[in-house]
């Protein structure tokens, strides 16, 4: 039987690969996996060789003071994809650590095909890393088409799958009045889906709520969060002594939300795609410690930070990123774009233009279990 080992880092990534196996298994049931995986991965029956959370970790100086514990899990990464022998190895996202493990497993057994998803940002700081990914990955799956330049420049097999959030869903039928009550407005807010980022934005956001309810009493604010985290959320807002928070973690209910929400305010990462598909008004925030952000500052070489934002090279989503990530200009932002009906036209409209230009005709999900296939 023929085997994949499937390796993530944190939970976006989880999730990302668990859209591609689970298709994969339609396409070719008599298969083997074994990972390192999360809950989504999980779900699907695969086991872990570890917890994900135990090499979660956010930002430059916690990957340093932690260097010793991400060695032992590399080390301890690598010895089990040698030991299953897999035929591919497949990397999703994370590439500080998954690259990492790749490049060991391809020096010890070149006879495993390497196969990442979801490239390397290059085309946002650390371009040479292209030259190194060329030693010991086989190909690489790009969400986006506008990365292909920068892999085919190094002679790389690449392919443009797209992204998975710009997969058009099934919804299934929910009573989300059950969950949230009838006759409120819902405003969707993503706090993160790492400890330290939530630990830092859910003060600023349950702030910025306290100000909308000063004048709007008739909105229900819903946090998505992962299954792991959504007893620190639940912390944080029973702390606040807001009545009008709810956390959800189940992903079918989290979709549904999303879609009837009048409004997003998001941390800056892949959920912006998300909330893009599902036409809903948005604003972007992002904030870490002062160190962690220059160390970004002096690296990173683009002028924002969303990838919608990146695409249309102007800010569509306004970005609000650390000393302009406060409660007030929150409250500032969506109080402008809620009564400003055209503002928000205007957004959704440009958005989709964007994303237009994003997707494949046939999902990601699908595409990319097509190329793991012809891999075996």
């Amino acid at each position: 039987m023929k085997k994949i080992f499937v390796l993530t880092g944190e939970p976006s990534g989880d999730k990302l690969a668990s859209k591609v196996i689970s298709n994969l298994k339609k396409i070719n049931p008599n298969l083997d996996y074994l990972s390192v995986g999360g809950e989504n991965i999980k779900s699907l029956g695969i086991k872990s060789i570890y917890d994900l959370k135990e090499i979660t970790y956010l930002g430059f100086t916690n990957v340093i003071l932690n260097l010793f514990k991400i060695n032992k899990k590399i080390n301890q990464t690598v010895k089990a994809i040698i030991d299953y022998n897999p035929d591919i190895l497949f990397t999703v996202d994370s590439p500080d650590f998954t690259l990492r493990v790749a490049e060991r497993v391809k020096k010890i057994n070149p006879k495993i095909k390497t196969i990442h998803y979801v490239a390397p940002q290059v085309w946002v700081w650390r371009e040479g890393r292209v030259k190194k990914i060329k030693n010991f990955i086989d190909h690489i799956l790009l969400l986006f088409n506008f990365e292909k330049k920068y892999f085919e420049k190094e002679q790389i097999s690449c392919e443009f799958v797209g992204h998975p959030l710009l997969e058009n869903k099934e919804q299934s039928k929910i009573d989300i009045n059950q969950i949230i009550g009838k006759n409120k407005a819902l405003i969707s807010v993503f706090a993160g889906s790492r400890k330290s980022e939530i630990s830092i934005l859910m003060p600023i956001l349950l702030d910025f709520i306290k100000l909308m309810n000063e004048k709007y009493n008739d909105i229900t604010y819903v946090f998505h969060s992962t299954i792991e985290y959504s007893q620190l959320m639940q912390s944080f807002v029973k702390e606040s002594n807001l009545s009008n928070c709810e956390i959800v973690s189940d992903d079918k209910i989290k979709s549904h939300i999303l879609q009837k929400s009048v409004f997003a305010v998001a941390k800056s990462g892949t959920v912006s795609l998300e909330i893009c598909n599902a036409k809903i008004p948005s604003i972007i925030l992002y904030k870490m410690g002062l160190i962690n952000f220059l160390i970004v500052k002096s690296l990173v070489k683009t002028k924002y930070a969303n990838i919608i934002n990146f695409a249309a090279d102007e800010e569509v989503i306004p970005e609000l990123l650390q000393s302009s990530c406060n409660s007030k200009n929150i409250f500032k932002y969506v109080d402008s774009f809620l009564d400003n009906p055209n503002k928000i036209k205007e957004q959704v409209e440009k958005v989709q233009t964007v994303l237009n230009k994003l997707k494949t005709k046939k999902s990601s999900s699908e595409l990319a279990s097509l190329s793991l296939n012809q891999f075996l």
